[in-house]
């Protein structure tokens, strides 16, 4: 069947493509085919106010059915591509049919990684990205009485502090001694860590898990253990490429190199969000990204050029967090930085500014705004510290 644009993925930037496409005029139709069981939804949610039982699945959906319809989105869902032919414009589905298209655009963002030690794979042990995962553990949770949480990036550090406010007894362990330390520096980590602890969480760090038994107990290399009820692991994440190294597209970091426009290497074909290496025209190189807004903000680029519209990636990526009842705001290139500056406002509000070589490469804000918005500036333009 032919048509004008086939999106391959149902995540953000799959959504933002489709709809950002239909936007700048593009004709023909247009085809979502995702692997996922629901249509695209608020995956930030899943380990904030749905784990915790405070929002319903009917909360999460980023658009109702007729935002499809109204602009002839075909959305194809529990389908897989399988391969993707570049040099004949088609792509093989799950389902034995092949679909031909003027442009594709992949989106198939990426799956939790599984933490690599015996048990690490057991189905019992829990992770977190999608609807029916989150689903799985909400469910699991109305039961139990205590969490393991392994991992202390964001995932894991929301988890946790929803767990524990659903009166769960949650330990976290991590190889980092502090939550984030790597990423945001040790003031800000000794604040998160603070936050936890307030909220119930018990922290157990600079350990290595050697092992998973029964999906309950995890095993430590110090010789300790800790036992839960649910074990919920949040190691990083695996960006789906398969399908792009197979088709002989340029592949780097496990994502699809991608310009500023989100064109890969192959003609008519575009990448955006988790599974795109794209070159932000304001930072002047490729960097790579995990954030919500940073996929919304690709598959818009993505959309709007298959369309035949001009458009770039070139702003300083940023997400939020929310752990316990603090949030905090985050804008950065992520690649490194060689000084992290704290200052604690008024309360318990702070601000951290990243930099290298004394140009503004990051800015972490806690209740204050101002200064969120005044760090993108910098981050983007290339500003020295304030």
């Amino acid at each position: 069947m032919k048509g004008g644009l086939v999106v391959v993925g149902g995540g953000p930037a799959a959504f933002a493509a489709a709809a950002a496409y239909r936007e700048a005029g593009g004709g023909g139709h247009v085809r979502v085919v995702s692997a996922d069981n629901d249509p695209p939804y608020n995956r930030p949610s899943l380990t904030k106010d749905y784990l915790r039982g405070e929002a319903e699945e009917v909360e999460l959906s980023l658009e109702a059915p007729a935002f499809y319809a109204e602009r002839e989105i075909e959305l194809t869902l529990s389908t897989c591509v399988e391969r993707l032919h570049s040099g004949r414009h088609t792509v093989d589905l799950s389902s034995g049919r092949s679909l031909e298209y003027e442009t594709c655009i992949l989106a198939t963002g990426s799956k939790p990684a599984t933490l690599p030690v015996p048990g690490g794979d057991d189905p019992s042990v829990h992770r977190m990205r999608f609807l029916t995962q989150a689903r799985r553990l909400r469910g699991v949770v109305e039961e139990a009485s205590s969490a393991v949480v392994v991992g202390s990036g964001f995932i894991g550090c929301e988890a946790a502090s929803s767990l524990a406010r659903r009166g769960l007894t949650v330990t976290m362990v991590s190889t980092e001694e502090l939550p984030q330390l790597a990423r945001l520096g040790r003031e800000a980590a000794e604040r998160i860590a603070q936050w936890l602890v307030e909220g119930g969480v018990r922290l157990v760090g600079g350990v290595e898990v050697e092992s998973i038994r029964d999906g309950s107990r995890v095993d430590c290399a110090d010789g300790t253990h800790h036992v839960g009820d649910v074990v919920l692991t949040a190691v990083g994440i695996e960006p789906q490429s398969g399908i792009a190294t197979d088709a002989g597209l340029d592949v780097e970091h496990g994502r699809v190199v991608v310009d500023e426009h989100m064109r890969a290497s192959a003609p008519d074909v575009f990448a955006a969000g988790d599974v795109a290496f794209a070159r932000n025209g304001a930072a002047g190189r490729h960097l790579v990204v995990e954030h919500w807004g940073e996929a919304l903000a690709m598959g818009e680029v993505a959309g709007k050029v298959a369309a035949g519209a001009s458009s770039s990636w070139a702003q300083a990526p940023g997400f939020w967090s929310e752990i316990g009842r603090h949030s905090l705001k985050y804008s950065a290139w992520g690649d490194g930085y060689d000084d992290a500056r704290f200052v604690a406002h008024d309360g318990d509000a702070f601000t951290v500014w990243y930099g290298s070589g004394g140009i503004t490469v990051g800015v972490l804000t806690h209740e204050t705004d101002a200064d969120y918005e005044h760090g993108m500036s910098l981050v983007s333009a290339g500003r020295p510290l304030p």
